[in-house]
Formats: C-alpha cells, structure tokens, sequence
C-alpha cells in the first residue's frame, strides 16, 4: 500500500469512527487506538503537503490563528418560528393549519427545541463545504472553520463513495443529494459546561450564564483551537434542497440519520391535538434527563407539499409554531453580598440567599455582575428577590419584591476596597467591573499570574495546574513567577514518593527558558495585553529593555495599541516589584530579546497588510509561510474578506476561494513573487 492509499485509508477509517463514537455513541476502538491512527495521519499528511483536505480528520483540532467571519447570504432564508407559552394558542395554531389546509387530513412532526445556535451546513459531493450561522435570518457568519472541530458534524458523509460507485442499490441508506442543506444547533453539553464554569470560577472569571451563551461566544470565537477544546455537540433538524428523499419532514429527516447526521431521537409524528399536548406534557418533565439544554417544543406540518401550501407571514412560517417552557421562579430572602476577586483583579459580587429549591436543586447563591446591577435593582439586604433559573444553571436575581421590604433594611453598597487585600478598587473608563489595582500584593491576582505565566499559550509549562500552584503558594514555595525557577526536586517530593512526577515538574519548568520572547511578553501577565499585542510589541521593540523604557508615545506608534495597554505596559514596567521579577527571570535564563534569526530577517514590509494562505507551495510549508507573514509586520487571516490585502497562493487554491478573490478584487500573489516581496 502507497502512503497515498494509506492516507485515504485511514481519512476514511477515522470519519466512520468518529461517526460511531460522537453520533450513534457506539465506539468499536479505543481512544488510544483512535489517537494512533490520527497520529500517523498527521505523520503522513505532514510529508505530503500536495494531498492536504480540509476535510481531512485532522482539521478537527482547529487553528489557534485569528480569523475574520465573513457575512454570507442564506440560500434560503432562516426565518424565526412564532412562539408561544401557552397551550391554548398551540390549540389556535393546530386549528388554523386545518383552515389553511381545507380539512385535508395533515400530521405534525413533534420534536424538542434545542437551546442553542442555529447552524446552516451545505454539502455538496458528499462533503461539508460551508458552516453559517442564522444571523438576521437573510446573512449569516461564515464559521465554516468552527464547525469541522465539532465532532458531531460529518465532514464526509460515509455512504457517499458508495453510493457513486453505485453500490446505494444494495443499501437501505435513501440516496444522498448532490447538493443539499441541512439546519441544526450548536450545543454546549451540560458536562462540559459545567466544567467549563468550575475552571472559570477558579480562575476568578466570569461565568457564563447558561450553555447556549457559552456555546454561542465558543462558536464566534475567532480561535478554532478555542472552539475545539470546548467539546460542542451538535443536533441537526430540518432538511433543505432540490431534491429531497421524502415528502415528510419526519422522514427526510430520519434519512439524514441514515447519512450519518445526529438527529434527535425524541421526533414523534402525530395527528390530533391531544397527541400534540401529550408530547408536551411528557417532555416538560423527561427533557431534564437530557445531556443538553431545551426550552421547549418545535410543532411543523410534516408534509412539505403541505407546508409549500401553508406559506409564510412577514416573519415567520405558518406551519410550524414553538412552545416554550415557562422559566421557573422562586422567592428568597438577600441575607447578604460577598464579593469574589478574580485573576485579573476584577471584582464580582455574589448574593447570599436563604436556601431555596429551584429546578431540582438547592440555590444559596446567585452572581450580581457588577455594581450598575446592583443599583439596577435597588438591592436591600433583607430584601425579598424572585430567582429563575429556567434553562440556565446558574441562578440570577430578576426582580425584587419591593412590597415585602423590611421597614429597616439598607441597600447594598459596593465594596470599596478589595475584601483580599484590603486596597482601595477602581474603575476604568468604560468598563463594568471595579478591579484591586494591587495585581503584586493580592493573593488571587499573584495566584493568577502564576496560573497565567504557566499556561500552554505562555510558557508552557504543562507539568503544574491551578491546584498545584494554590498548594506551593500556601507552602510558601512561591511568591510570584520567578519564585518557580527555585523550585528544587526535593521541595515538592514530600515523602519521596513523587520523585518522578517532582522531576518532571523542574524539568518543564527549566525548559520553559526556550519559550520566544513574544510569548514571555505574553506570559508576563500585563493588564490588557493578549497574545496578539505581545506579539506587536515584542517584534517592533525587540527586547524586554526597550520596551520597559517606551513612552507613551512610542507604545501608540505600534499599529493595534492604543492608550490603555500602552498606560498598562507603563504601569507595570514602573512598580519595582515588577523591575525585579524582570531581571530574575532574565537571570534564570528566561529568553528577553527576539532571537538572532528574527532580528536578522525582520521587516516591515507587509506591515498593515492582512494575508491568506491557500493551495499547496514547494518551497516552505504553509506554517512556514504563516511565521514569515508575521516576522515582516503580516496579519494572517482564516478567510477572505473586504479587509484581505491580498491572498497568498499556491497550487490547487480553493475554487470558492478563487471565485471570491475575483468578486471583491483582492490580488492574487504566488509564491515566488511573495519571496521577493519579502527579501
């Protein structure tokens, strides 16, 4: 077997296994047989850069490059359905779709409302070709790059090969539409979010109020990677295109399944009214069984001739209609407010409530967000709250029961001063939270930076955890990041049983002195400055020394800082605690300058300029090309768009790509005309 052959062998092998494992729940390997196949096909796809797929198993991981959705037009629009919590108006609906339809007898298609994101996939061949959210209904964001990290969305439907070799005559599987779109949503799982909210909270960070928020924000991340280490899931149901197995809804869609789509498995077909309120009622119970999030019932007309016949109002279908559980709501008493100090030194309140049972659960405490909240709501303590939770998980506060306020009561009063460190809070311009300005002194924000200086995307040094860094921190071991560069074997061997996993620490740990210096600018933990502004300022000031000493004015000259994160960078290179770490990390071997090689081959002869990469090149790799891009000022872009400069290509470029490249005139460079742009 050819290397060729055994790519497409084991492309073809990995589809149908993530197929049995994310959509029917039925793995037949294990997860270390499946990471050995997709590792030697990384291996392989590695040495053959001329056979790269973007559908390829591979690009399920994401790309951690920032990207700019483009806006694409619905082929056909995604309306919102009417919606109603009331089962008398369901009763309307069902009457009124007997009126449109004269009395011929119709069945309605029963299904759960998902509360998610909406997603329209096109396939075409057989292959997922693009991913789109609802938008306003007629445009949406291409996330096309989002969705393949999603493992429940196939990027290559298994029975397509088989059925264009003709072998679909001995199947039960319909036969597959050349072209066909398929409408679903983007799911957060209960237990990913759940753990999600766990990290965040440890991290002093926001919580996300519900899995569809989270799913949301996940799914517009502008990081693929981002997305695909968040685990969404996803549930698809409604079927579009020319040339549909079925007239039924219910059935096209039960075809979908056989194509190898995750399809609900709670769909019922019925034909009164009765059965209608039935479903309703049963799932108003079961639905909190699910791993997912619902809010409700979807009612369709299941004939599709039928719904062509029903037509649509300015908004909305008239043959379909959604129910939606009502939220539920309880009253408690405010017994106090807290308040939690985050990583960034950012404050939350919390409400502390008399314990009370909401959605099966016992809720004691509930989020405040921030002081305008508060004040929002003219909170009391003692006063008398409503809290929902509804599809949430996390309880909020929705309004206050003024008429039961105690005679005595005072209203809450935002903290002034930090409750860990005691140091007077401040407020930004244009920001929500009040922060503790004192990110050297106070427990959780050194706890933080510690936890931040370690992370993958900073230094890397994946041997230490939150929990590890809370236990050194309370032994002493550490005080702030350059105290880790101390850490000795036997100071974390305890009673010498750990000896292997202590050596693995200070071993990743001493080799995080390799890390580039745009990631230990990173890493350093400045207020407002993420990995991309690391990489502005530590490529136009080129060591740690001429960027403690930039003014103001220097700092704005970098194209993408403005005034905020260059007063921040002043700020932190001023404070002597911070001068000190500095020169300890540089003492320790820590990498303060950009290597020879960058400062060798830097320019900025592309700066201001937003590039994409397509096809296949000859003389570097793509990840090549990508790393050149920004050694000489660059913006590497995902897709194309009004912005793009111009689109670096390669042999077999994208035909889509091409053809959009030609509608909003960008140029086209080839590899050896960008080589001499760049000498």
């Amino acid at each position: 077997m050819t290397e060729q052959q055994r790519i497409a062998q084991l492309r073809k092998e990995l589809h149908e296994h993530n197929y049995k494992y994310y959509v029917l729940n039925q793995p037949t390997i294990s997860d270390q047989d499946f990471d050995f196949m997709m590792h030697e096909l990384q291996d392989l796809e590695a040495r053959h850069p001329e056979l790269a797929d973007p559908n390829s198993p591979t690009q399920r991981v994401g790309s951690d490059l920032n990207q700019e959705f483009q806006q694409v037009e619905h082929r056909y629009p995604m309306l919102s359905l009417a919606n109603t919590y009331s089962e008398q108006e369901v009763a309307e609906w069902f009457a009124s779709v007997q009126r449109g339809l004269g009395g011929e007898p119709f069945e309605v298609c029963c299904e759960l409302k998902y509360d998610g994101l909406s997603i329209s996939l096109t396939y075409e061949n057989g292959r997922l070709v693009r991913g789109v959210t609802r938008g306003d209904g007629v445009r949406g964001d291409d996330v096309t790059g989002n969705v393949k990290t999603i493992r429940a969305i196939p990027l290559v439907l298994p029975g397509w090969e088989e059925q264009r070799g003709g072998l679909d005559l001995f199947s039960d599987v319909p036969p597959i539409p050349r072209t066909f779109e398929i409408r679903g949503e983007v799911l957060m799982p209960w237990s990913v979010f759940q753990r999600l909210n766990a990290e965040r909270e440890a991290a002093g960070e926001q919580l996300f109020a519900n899995p569809r928020n989270a799913a949301s924000g996940t799914l517009k991340s502008q990081k693929s990677d981002l997305v695909a280490s968040r685990q969404l899931d996803a549930y698809l149901y409604y079927l579009l295109g020319e040339s549909l197995p079925c007239d039924g809804h219910f059935e096209n869609l039960e075809a979908a399944r056989k194509w190898g789509f995750k399809v609900s498995e709670g769909m019922k077909k019925v034909h009164t009214i009765g059965e209608v309120l039935d479903f309703i009622a049963y799932w108003d119970t079961e639905r909190r069984n699910l791993p997912v999030a619902t809010d409700g019932i979807v009612l369709k007309v299941n004939s599709l001739r039928q719904q062509r016949a029903l037509g649509f109002t300015a908004k909305s279908p008239r043959w379909a209609i959604a129910y939606k559980y009502k939220a539920e709501r309880v009253t408690t008493r405010l017994l106090d407010v807290t308040y939690q100090v985050g990583r960034t030194g950012a404050i939350t309140p919390v409400a502390n409530m008399e314990p009370v049972q909401l959605a099966g659960t016992t809720v004691r405490r509930a989020t405040l967000n921030n002081e305008d909240f508060i004040r929002a709501f003219d909170l009391h303590i003692g006063d008398y709250v409503f809290v929902e939770k509804g599809g949430e998980i996390i309880p909020k506060i929705v309004g206050v029961d003024t008429a039961r306020r105690p005679e005595d009561a005072q209203p809450v009063r935002f903290a002034n001063v930090c409750p860990e460190c005691g140091t007077p809070l401040v407020r930004y311009e244009g920001e929500a939270a009040h922060y503790c300005p004192n990110d050297v002194g106070c427990p959780p924000q050194i706890k933080g930076r510690i936890e931040h200086y370690i992370a993958r995307k900073a230094m890397n040094i994946d041997s230490l955890g939150p929990e590890t860094v809370d236990d050194y921190y309370q032994r002493g071991l550490i005080r702030n990041i350059a105290d880790l560069y101390l850490i000795r074997v036997e100071d974390i061997n305890g009673d010498g049983s750990r000896q292997k996993s202590a050596m693995k620490i200070v071993k990743s740990i001493a080799d995080s002195v390799n890390v580039p210096f745009e990631r230990v600018v990173f890493a350093l933990g400045i207020r407002f400055v993420g990995e991309t502004s690391a990489k502005l300022l530590a490529r136009h000031f080129k060591n740690i020394d001429a960027l403690a000493s930039a003014t103001a004015e220097q700092l704005t000259q970098v194209e993408g800082i403005g005034d905020v994160i260059a007063a921040s960078v002043i700020g932190y290179f001023s404070n002597p605690v911070n001068q000190e770490i500095v020169e300890r990390l540089r003492s320790y071997g820590v990498c303060m300058s950009l290597s020879e090689e960058q400062l060798q081959s830097a320019s900025d002869v592309l700066s201001g300029k937003s590039i994409v990469i397509s096809g296949v090149f000859v003389h570097h790799s793509r990840d090549e090309y990508k790393a050149l891009i920004e050694r000489h000022g660059g913006k590497n872009v995902g897709s194309i768009s009004g912005k793009t400069s111009f689109i670096l290509a390669g042999d077999n470029m994208g035909p889509s790509k091409l053809q959009k490249a030609e509608k909003l005139g960008i140029p086209i460079v080839n590899e050896e005309d960008f080589l001499k742009m760049i000498e």
